[in-house]
């Protein structure tokens, strides 16, 4: 299966400049296009300097990797946009997926009019990036999400936008990345200062080995020496990325997985706001960590996406309950319901308001669902009859998986799962199950 989705616009995005400021018309893509307005939100940014430079470490985010080749960072990426219920979010993932960013711009940072909502990918090319460089803080800029313009002018300049492929570990990630934002506690509050300050200890180069941050002596630094009350950050060169920001920002505060298995690091200005999560190390994509998989083991049902587009919209709260008493689920289902939405993309995690928020991602739902290799061998393993349970009490199930000229053991007791094969002894279950444990876990239900 490819690795990219390949697509084109029918319109460039364009940035235009005239007496009164300048106006950002992004262009959009998507493979099921529900909506027939072409213009989700119109209107003017309050703060557009700072807004141009989170997007600008946005691209820069889009731009960077951290564990693939030269070959493999040349294929450009572009960001993800959500517009509706007063917000408008810009997302994206670096080349590795190991790195997720995203701007929003609140209510009280624009003033403008929401025509429509909804999810649509968006062109970020370099003349574009070049003039949000040069916005000012006296400028006016008038954002427009949507198709409005066939070109992109800056001055004298007028750039015509090209074919860009779109890399599936971008939807892989989405579907993972919410999970462990969901699960993030909050653990440090650093004003501008204390952040500068922080940022100063932030070791140079690249560095393979765990760095630490902690508060002493009512001073915060990265070390290299655990301590009880730290947070553990693993590829911390990464944390680079957002230190361009740090001079404008108010407020920096950190959020960590319980099990250190991703770090956010979110900047605030004003009513924009900047988040960068990051995996346990460089080199793990949100693409590839699983976290998902087993929330995808029961068949999602088609109409369940359909009554999520007529009682959620972009950006809106997501509410299974109401979900559920409007269409009369089993309220038994609640927590399955936000889980598998989530697992498939369909919902984001704010973790300021801890809730999640709807989005529509721009393809066909059994793209999304045909994306987890696992999962896809966990049911060849079930078709071929390769999955034998031999012992299945309250308390343990035991099950016979044929691998390879040999047999794995699967043992599942309450939350904990273990097998024998070599995906598990070198992940012990941080990564999501191995096939052999979905495979049991499908079989038995659970």
């Amino acid at each position: 299966m490819s690795d990219l989705i390949t697509y084109s616009y029918n319109t460039p995005s364009s940035l235009l400049k005239d007496q009164q400021g300048d106006q950002l018309f992004l262009s959009n893509y998507s493979e099921v296009q529900k909506k027939t307005n072409p213009c989700f939100f119109w209107g003017r940014l309050k703060d557009p300097h700072t807004t141009a430079r989170c997007l600008i470490a946005l691209s820069n985010v889009v731009q960077s990797s951290f564990s693939l080749s030269p070959f493999e960072m040349a294929k450009l990426k572009d960001p993800i946009v959500t517009a509706g219920n007063e917000k408008i979010r810009f997302e994206g993932f670096s080349h590795c997926a190991g790195v997720y960013a995203r701007v929003d711009v609140l209510p009280d940072g624009h003033d403008g009019e929401f025509i429509d909502t909804g999810t649509t990918n968006v062109d970020f090319n370099q003349p574009m990036i070049s003039s949000l460089s040069r916005i000012s803080k006296s400028e006016h800029m008038l954002l427009s999400v949507g198709s409005k313009e066939v070109s992109i002018i800056a001055g004298n300049r007028k750039v015509v936008e090209r074919k860009v492929p779109l890399p599936v570990k971008w939807i892989k990630g989405l579907t993972s990345v919410q999970l462990f934002l969901a699960d993030t506690e909050h653990r440090f509050t650093f004003n501008r200062m204390q952040a500068l300050q922080l940022f100063q200890s932030l070791p140079s180069g690249s560095v393979k080995t765990d760095y630490y941050v902690l508060v002493r002596g009512g001073r915060a630094q990265f070390t290299p020496v655990k301590s009880a009350e730290a947070v553990c950050v693993g590829g911390i060169h990464r944390l680079k990325l957002i230190a361009p920001l740090l001079p404008m920002a108010d407020e920096l505060k950190v959020f960590a997985h319980p099990d250190m298995q991703s770090t956010t690091w979110q900047l605030y200005f004003g009513a924009v706001r900047f988040s960068l999560t990051i995996s346990r190390d460089s080199w793990r994509g949100f693409s590839g960590e699983g976290a998902a998989l087993e929330e995808l083991l029961e068949d999602i049902p088609q109409h369940w996406v359909d009554l999520t587009d007529n009682y959620s919209y972009a950006n809106h709260e997501f509410n299974p309950t109401l979900f559920a008493l409007e269409e009369d689920i089993d309220m038994q289902k609640l927590s399955s319901i936000t889980a598998r939405l989530s697992a498939m993309g369909l919902l984001g995690f704010d973790v300021d308001e801890n809730r999640f928020f709807y989005r529509q991602l721009p393809y066909k739902l059994e793209r999304i669902l045909s994306l987890n290799p696992r999962l896809k061998d966990a049911e060849k393993l079930l078709e071929e009859g390769k999955v034998e349970i031999v012992e299945n009490t309250s308390d343990k199930l035991e099950a016979r998986v044929q691998g390879s000229g040999v047999k794995h053991v699967v043992i599942i007791e309450g939350e904990k799962s273990r097998c024998t094969c070599t995906w598990f002894a070198k992940h012990q279950g941080e990564r999501g199950f191995c096939k052999h444990v979905l495979a049991v876990k499908k079989m038995n239900g659970s």
